[in-house]
Parts: structure tokens; sequence; C-alpha cells
């Protein structure tokens, strides 16, 4: 048997659960799981990206940060999603990271059924060539690096390549970010600080 550099002597190898066997039988439903996460509030994004065959958008409440060094961000896209086809092709993406002031772009990407790059909200392409929605916060240019199935869903791992500011946010700072919550849009700020 040999065991990874970082696992003691003997360890033995990590390997996938088996979410078959007894031990993880689950007596969760898929609408108590729903639930428990309308409690857990979720930063709002919307990420673009384009395969070929023209922009897509879509705004995801999944969006977190994984690693500084290097900078990796990770979100998951249900199969079920409209921009779902383009993004598995995709090698780059755009994630625009929004706040309240963004909430007409956030509601464009979770309507189903519309053209989200009809001159609604400004857009142009970078000169690599993704949408990017302009006056937003920020947003990001990513490289996909890893793609994985998840049940109904894919996770994504992107490489952060380039990101601007667009609004007068001092960096660490959270303005008037927008977060969801129990199907509801929020508005942080100094008001809800609670410490």
């Amino acid at each position: 048997m040999t065991s990874s550099p970082t696992a003691p002597i003997g360890a033995p190898e990590p390997r996938a659960t088996d979410l078959t066997s007894p031990g993880f039988a689950s007596s969760l439903s898929a609408d108590e799981f729903k639930a428990l996460f309308r409690g857990h509030p979720g930063g709002v994004a919307v990420i673009t990206a384009d395969a070929g065959d023209g922009p897509v958008a879509l705004t995801a409440t999944s969006v977190s940060s994984v690693s500084a060094e290097p900078p990796l961000l990770i979100f998951s896209v249900s199969s079920q999603s409209s921009s779902a086809a383009v993004l598995a092709a995709a090698g780059t993406v755009v994630v625009h990271l929004l706040d309240a002031d963004d909430l007409d772009l956030a509601r464009l990407g979770a309507t189903s059924g519309v053209d989200r790059f009809d001159g609604t909200r400004p857009w142009s392409r970078l000169v690599t060539g993704e949408p990017v929605y302009h006056d937003v916060r920020a947003w990001v240019r990513c490289a996909v690096i890893e793609r994985m199935d998840a049940g109904g869903s894919t996770v994504f791992a992107a490489h952060a390549l380039q990101a601007q500011l667009e609004r007068d946010v001092a960096p660490g700072e959270a303005g008037d970010a927008l977060v969801y919550h129990n199907r509801t849009w929020h508005r942080l700020g100094e008001h809800s600080r609670i410490s």
C-alpha cells in the first residue's frame, strides 16, 4: 500500500464515500434541504460566458473564494439552467460581484426566458472576448480549471485572471452588498452591522 506525502505512514488512502451504504442513508427531503438553506444568506453575483454561440448570463448565490494564492473561486450551476451548456463548454467566465445598486442586473440574470443581452443593462466584450456588464460593484475574469458533477448541478473551480472595481468602495468594505435570504433580496450596510 502506498501513502500520500501528507498522510501518516500506514494510513489508508483517501477514497470516495459510498453514499449508498447504510451509514449514509438520508432522511432529509429535497424540500427540507431547500428550506434549510433559505435561512442561510448568500452574496449575489452574475456570471457571464460565451463559448462561441453567443453570450449567456445567470444569477448565482454560490460564489465563494477558495484561495488567495493562487486566487481561486468556486460556484455551482444547476443542470436545469439555460446557461449550463455554454458554461460547460466555456474556458473563461466573468463573475460580477453585485451590490444593492445592481438589483436590476440580479433580477435580469434570475429571469427565465428573456434575452439578458438586449441592451436593458449596458454591456460589452472584454478584449479577450468575454461579455461584461458595465457599472457593477466589481467583476473578475476567470479561467475555468475544473468542473465536477454534483447531484443535479456542476461545481466550477476558476482561477482569477483579472479584476476591476467599478464603484467607489474601498477594498474590504462591504458597501451596500446585495444578499439573497429566504427568497428575498436584502441590502447589507452600516444599518445591518451588529458588531
